[in-house]
């Protein structure tokens, strides 16, 4: 398993960093990875400090350019420096999603095979303010379950109830997608090969690559619910409340 975690947020430089009930966001990123039973965990980063930190913390890092535009290109780099083999599953655990259930990452992981190389998780969307939030984001999939767009919008939407006022809005086909992946190395490598797209671009999403290269992305109901990740200081404070409430 590889977390990438780049010092450099647009909207909260540092959050790897940042303390919540005592411990760094990316310590509690990896100490979730551990609990799955991943046979390797290794964070992925662009700055010293991250990497002092989870050394300090007893965990696997490694340094990576700081001039990818993802993720995932981060965690092609890591893999490549690992040396793991073209048929090696590969989960990437982001590193703002210190409340993601370990669960979930055997779920992901558990899913690859010869015909879904690349697999995330979806769960349904519960209420209209996480159904128009941007930092939401929503992916529609066809009759096998293969992703056919992901987007910050509200999709699908009826033009005739917008904006959305009404829980009633809502059925099956409205879909948060989780932030966890898990691909063969092979096919992760065939993905940074390409350049990013404009819908990539535009959305700020990078699994939209994969669609405008024709990549299919198999998109699995999560079995668990797993809470949102870090991408503003109010989520930071509302991670760090919930988890001292668990206390």
């Amino acid at each position: 398993m590889i977390i990438p975690a780049r010092y450099g947020s647009t909207r909260l430089p540092g959050k790897p960093l940042i303390k919540l009930d005592g411990l760094t966001m990316i310590e509690r990123v990896y100490l979730k990875a551990q609990e799955s039973g991943a046979a390797r965990v290794v964070v992925a980063t662009d700055n010293r400090e991250i990497l002092q930190e989870v050394i300090g913390f007893g965990g696997e890092g490694i340094m990576t350019s700081p001039d990818h535009l993802s993720g995932t290109e981060r965690v092609c780099e890591a893999a490549t420096i690992l040396d793991l083999g073209e048929n090696d599953i590969i989960v990437n655990v982001q590193g703002d999603e210190p409340q993601i259930p370990p669960r979930s990452i055997q779920q992901v992981a558990a899913e690859i095979n010869q015909e879904n190389e690349v697999v995330t998780l979806c769960e349904r969307i519960k209420s209209v303010e996480d159904f128009i939030n941007n930092n939401v984001v929503k992916v529609v999939r066809d009759q096998k379950h293969r992703a056919l767009y992901f987007s910050r919008a509200p999709i699908p939407c009826d033009p005739k109830a917008s904006p959305p006022s009404t829980n009633d809005l809502f059925s099956s086909e409205h879909l948060r997608h989780i932030g966890i992946y898990a691909y063969t190395f092979r096919k992760l490598k065939s993905y940074v090969k390409h350049e990013p797209c404009d819908l990539e671009l535009i959305e700020k999403l990078e699994q939209l690559r994969m669609l405008v290269c024709g990549m299919s992305i198999k998109v699995v109901e999560a079995l668990i619910s797993s809470p949102p990740g870090v991408d503003t200081l109010e989520d930071a404070k509302r991670v760090d409340y919930q988890l001292r409430e668990e206390e």
